[in-house]
């Protein structure tokens, strides 16, 4: 067992729960952690063995460009997007971020962290 990991990714996008952040936008981060085998990618030295982080990336920028209300919604469709297109993987983990969220005060980010095993 292994773990594959983006950390650090970044996207400007429109999600938010009040109206005026999906018009005006903010920056979000995303870290995404993937718990799978990795021997077989290891021995061969075969992407195909292994979990593609190229797509991985892909998946998310896919889903940050559909507004969502919570932090917590969009994390959770990430993750099925994961599934879909790695069902062989043992769990997916992925922490949402979103920078200077409007609370009336300072606050660097807002996050919300989701786990889900099979």
């Amino acid at each position: 067992m292994g773990q594959i990991a983006l950390e650090g990714m970044e996207f400007f996008a429109f999600h938010g729960y009040y109206d005026e952040e999906q018009k005006i936008g903010n920056k979000y981060g995303i870290d995404l952690y993937i718990d799978t085998d990795l021997r077989r990618a290891a021995e061969t030295d075969d992407l195909h063995q292994t979990v593609n982080y190229e797509v991985l990336y892909a998946l998310v920028l896919e889903e940050m460009g559909t507004p969502a209300r919570l932090l917590e919604h969009l994390g959770h469709r990430i993750i099925d997007k994961v599934y879909d297109q790695f069902p062989f993987v043992a769990s997916v983990k992925v922490s949402v971020y979103k920078y200077n969220p409007p609370l009336g005060g300072i606050c660097k980010w807002a996050k919300v962290v989701l786990e889900e095993a099979r």
